[in-house]
């Protein structure tokens, strides 16, 4: 990855430029893309993600949106504290870091911070992971797959190894591709907290709760099992 930065006036891009070679506006621009038929789908969840084919492969734009009481106040705006802060600014700099280290999570592409006086709203380009699911979204024969709880709990123990700390650790943000592949998405506020043991717990009963929105209890009791065993497990390809 080559990260670089572009300004203009109000508007501020981080990018990968080994796959963006003239960042833009536009880049983040849902009409553009929609007017030009790149998009091919939504992804689920609260922001408006969308699914693009473009010029440097599949793609996901996400534009930042607020959760809870303070969305009532503004759907899309933060307090501007600086450039390394801003959330989509943040989480494109964790990202190329992990994906750097080898850990499977998209690749970053591009970000951008559009200041409004005090304020900014911001938006989170990623490389479109291939042919995967989420958790939530496994079908009945998969539910049972032990091979699969397995993989998802040796992908969590990479993560909390390498100090990460999710701050949404939930069964849409677990990805599974068709050969039991296993990514982790979203990493908006997340934070690299080596040592964090309690934090770390925390993701897993997050985890687990989620899991019991989707899961029958039975094939939910028997996964979760597997995955404390894959989590738990010695693994050779785990950073030390």
């Amino acid at each position: 990855m080559k990260p670089s930065t572009h300004k203009q006036d109000a508007r501020i891009i981080v990018y990968d430029a080994e796959r963006i070679q003239q960042p833009g506006a536009e880049l983040f621009a849902a009409h553009v893309w929609q007017c030009s038929g790149a998009v091919v789908g939504h992804a689920p969840g609260r922001g408006s993600a969308l699914l693009l084919e473009t010029e440097f492969g599949p793609a996901v734009l996400r534009h930042y949106l607020r959760g809870g009481w303070v969305a009532r106040i503004s759907r899309d705006r933060y307090l501007y504290t600086g450039l390394q802060r801003a959330r989509p600014v943040a989480e494109f700099h964790l990202l190329a870091s992990l994906y750097e280290e080898g850990l499977p999570v998209p690749r970053p592409l591009a970000a951008q911070c559009v200041r409004e006086g005090l304020f900014y709203r911001g938006d989170l380009l990623t490389r479109r992971l291939p042919n995967v699911i989420p958790l939530a979204d496994l079908p009945p024969a998969r539910q049972v797959d032990l091979a699969l709880w397995l993989a998802t709990g040796a992908c969590m123990r990479r993560f909390h190894d390498h100090g990460l700390v999710h701050a949404d650790l939930n069964a849409r943000n677990i990805l599974i591709d068709n050969e039991n592949q296993v990514y982790l998405i979203d990493f908006d506020r997340a934070k690299i907290r080596p040592g964090a043991a309690r934090q770390f717990a925390a993701n897993l009963q997050r985890l687990r709760r989620s899991l019991k929105k989707f899961l029958p209890s039975a094939a939910l009791e028997q996964g979760w099992q597997q995955l404390l065993a894959g989590y738990s497990e010695e693994s050779p390809a785990r950073p030390t």
